[in-house]
């Protein structure tokens, strides 16, 4: 596909245009599809400036990002995904595509990153209520850094077949976090052009109408 990276150009501002393009052509990108480029540092730390600048609640940016290159610890995280993984096997049993689903690229991946939320000790402005708007506004913070990746033309894959408890073990985590994401990050052979578990027909896509209440 073509280079979506974003012009930095005063003159030539994103379109909205420009911008549905990009979120469009966001992949949640596995192992069979990560390359061994490296990633320079100014370009990931752009990557985690971009999620820096995500809005939180009450301005409480309750995120931490643990970049993982160590070759022994992701080894440990991508055993605990296949303990879990077999798990999971039995659910999907009656689903005979399953078996051969990549799900996650945790050691073809240039790093991964564990995304974690640090709940406050203060009140939060905004969180009094709704306790969990802390954890979403990490979220708010994952969805920038995939974008922005996506300028770059790098890919983000969230594997979500994990244990928090044993991934925080593996990093050294203390209980003071919780383990919102782990993502494996890293340039690809290609993006595809749509969904891979769409393409396979593991799900169809909703239309704007199925999903829009008018009230």
């Amino acid at each position: 596909m073509a280079d979506l990276r974003i012009s930095e150009a005063k003159e030539a501002p994103v379109t909205p245009e420009t911008l549905m393009r990009l979120m469009a052509s966001r992949r949640d990108v596995r192992g069979n599809r990560f390359s061994d480029r490296p990633i320079d540092d100014a370009i990931l730390r752009q990557i985690l400036e971009a999620a820096n600048a995500a809005p939180s609640v009450g301005f409480s940016q309750p995120w931490q990002f643990v970049i993982v290159k160590d070759a022994a610890k992701r080894e440990a995280v991508y055993r605990e995904f296949v303990h879990e993984n077999e798990k999971a096997k039995k659910i999907f049993r009656t689903h005979a595509l399953y078996p051969s689903l990549k799900l996650e690229g945790i050691r073809e991946s240039y790093a991964n990153i564990a995304v974690l939320y640090q709940k406050s000790s203060n009140a939060v402005l905004g969180q009094t209520t709704r306790k969990k708007t802390g954890e979403y506004s990490v979220v708010c913070a994952i969805q920038n850094l995939w974008l922005m990746a996506r300028a770059y033309n790098i890919g983000i894959g969230w594997v979500s077949i994990l244990r928090n408890k044993k991934v925080k073990k593996i990093l050294g985590i203390g209980e003071e976090y919780k383990l919102v994401a782990y993502l494996t990050i890293g340039y690809v052979n290609e993006f595809a052009e749509e969904p891979e578990l769409l393409t396979l027909g593991w799900e169809t896509k909703k239309s704007l109408d199925e999903v829009v209440r008018w009230v």
